[in-house]
């Protein structure tokens, strides 16, 4: 008994892990972007638009270093594109990423249906054309070991390759903005960019340097889903991630490793609506699916609205920069 319920433990632990691998890459780069002072609410559309351009290029091409090569260009290009209305043109941030998110989803199924005929879904890849699954050495050695084994086969080893890119996107964003002097700057530009320019320091610049790290963790998390968790994409298949991960980091007061754990709840919350979705619960015989698929929104919202006047955003965030004179 004690064995199957470690089992259980260790599966759920696993595949919520799994479920958060995008929403992690999400918030690294929603919060770098934030930390300089550019809101982003496009990360929903920009994981859409990396994720079919992975699976597109895929299918074509037959290359997966295209498809990754092809999915975080794609994902940067509207990453200069929202720069370019909020930095260069002081437009509002929210309506710019919100168009962004309008225009892929219709961009999106639009070519699909143009190139594939599918109904805007691209074709299923061939194993060849997906990351698969690594499995550690040693598995098969500690199988039966209690804990320690199904911990280390089903929580560390068995997964693809953006799932440990993911924690290490952690490492690397909390490297860069509190070990490195460019972090440093980046901080100061979301927080007082008068003394950033006052110092010689281009202002523009530095935001469009998060935005260029914002667009490649959105493209990865865009192939991760198109191309690791599924086997093609499909349509609005980003479900609501996007704004799953601006809600981490804002949880996590715009902090990597908290805005990481928030990712981590979230996929657990995923992970454990799957295995109870069919399970008697409350005298009923079977409550309706669609129940646990909304928990993860559910949870969302109570985030947001528990914790968005605590948080303590970057003090310039939103606010276009108009050099003195």
């Amino acid at each position: 008994m004690m064995d199957d319920m470690i089992l259980t433990i260790a599966n759920v632990m696993g595949s919520g892990l799994r479920q958060a691998v995008p929403l992690i890459l999400l918030a690294m780069g929603g919060l770098m972007a934030e930390r300089s002072g550019t809101v982003d609410i496009g990360l929903e559309g920009k994981l859409l638009l990396s994720a079919f351009a992975g699976a597109a290029v895929a299918s074509l091409t037959g290359s997966v270093p295209m498809a990754l090569l092809a999915a975080v260009l794609t994902s940067v290009f509207f990453s200069m594109l929202h720069g370019f209305a909020t930095i260069n043109q002081k437009g509002d941030h929210v309506v710019s990423g919100l168009a962004i998110n309008v225009m892929a989803s219709g961009l999106t199924l639009v070519l699909g249906q143009a190139w594939f005929h599918k109904g805007g879904q691209t074709p299923a890849l061939t194993d060849e054309l997906r990351f698969k699954p690594i499995t550690f050495w040693g598995v098969d050695a500690l199988h039966d070991v209690p804990v320690i084994g199904p911990i280390y086969e089903k929580v560390i080893s068995g997964h693809h390759i953006f799932a440990y890119v993911a924690v290490a996107s952690v490492v690397l964003t909390a490297f860069i903005l509190y070990r490195t002097r460019l972090g440093l700057r980046i901080r100061a530009v979301g927080d007082e960019p008068n003394a950033v320019d006052t110092a010689g320091l281009s202002v523009v610049r530095l935001r469009y340097l998060a935005l260029v790290y914002n667009g490649v963790m959105c493209g990865l998390a865009g192939v991760c889903l198109s191309m690791a968790q599924n086997s093609s994409f499909g349509r609005e298949m980003s479900a609501g991630m996007g704004y799953m991960a601006l809600a981490a980091v804002i949880f996590g007061k715009w902090r990597p490793w908290p805005a990481f754990w928030a990712c981590i709840l979230f996929g657990l919350l995923a992970a454990l609506s799957d295995r109870l979705q069919g399970v008697p619960m409350f005298g009923l015989k079977e409550i309706p699916s669609q129940v646990f698929s909304a928990l993860p929104y559910l949870f969302t919202i109570v985030l947001l609205a528990s914790f968005v006047g605590k948080s303590i955003a970057p003090k310039a965030i939103g606010r276009p920069y108009v050099k003195e004179r």
